[in-house]
């Protein structure tokens, strides 16, 4: 594996539960949720939901750690992986904490934030990033997790899992 994709993910709430807030911009309560995929779209790895008040880059850091402990504890090697994000992700202290742990961040530049330092960005291999919008679509196929129904974060991570298990059971 020498590319993943980091992509974020809103899923309505039927009812208030642990890391669930308004979201504006979907007049709903919602929850938000990190995924990583590999490069044939297969889910590999979440952080724990946060609350949809918040957009992506919220605590980012923690996330990111939670991810790279969970490829730890895989065994998947992460150093030197190149991670394709969106432009929802461009900041600096993302890639400075993915320099730190040796990946190699291809984060399509935001026009928002201004003038742009000069950062690397491959747009032949963000491309691949349209696998996790595939991989999300493909997850959101089950009525279970279009909306989130479940009260608490642990039992919401279960049905993502499964979800994730279900996909590669398909594709073996």
């Amino acid at each position: 594996m020498s590319c993943v994709q980091l992509d974020g993910s809103h899923t309505r709430c039927r009812q208030k539960g642990e890391s669930a807030g308004y979201q504006a911009r979907k007049k709903a309560v919602t929850t938000n949720s990190i995924f990583l995929c590999d490069n044939k779209g297969q889910m590999i790895a979440m952080g724990s939901p946060k609350a949809g008040n918040h957009n992506d880059l919220y605590e980012m850091e923690e996330v990111l750690k939670e991810i790279l402990a969970f490829l730890e504890e895989a065994g998947i090697e992460y150093k030197g992986l190149f991670l394709n994000a969106d432009a929802g992700f461009d900041s600096k202290s993302l890639r400075d904490f993915l320099e730190s742990k040796e990946i190699i961040a291809n984060i399509k530049p935001n026009p928002r934030n201004g003038e742009q330092p000069d950062v690397y960005f491959d747009e032949e291999l963000y491309k691949n990033r349209f696998k996790i919008e595939q991989a999300n679509g493909w997850l959101y196929g089950y009525k279970g997790l279009i909306m989130r129904y479940e009260y608490l974060d642990v039992t919401w991570i279960g049905m993502l899992l499964l979800g994730f298990i279900s996909k590669f059971l398909k594709k073996v």
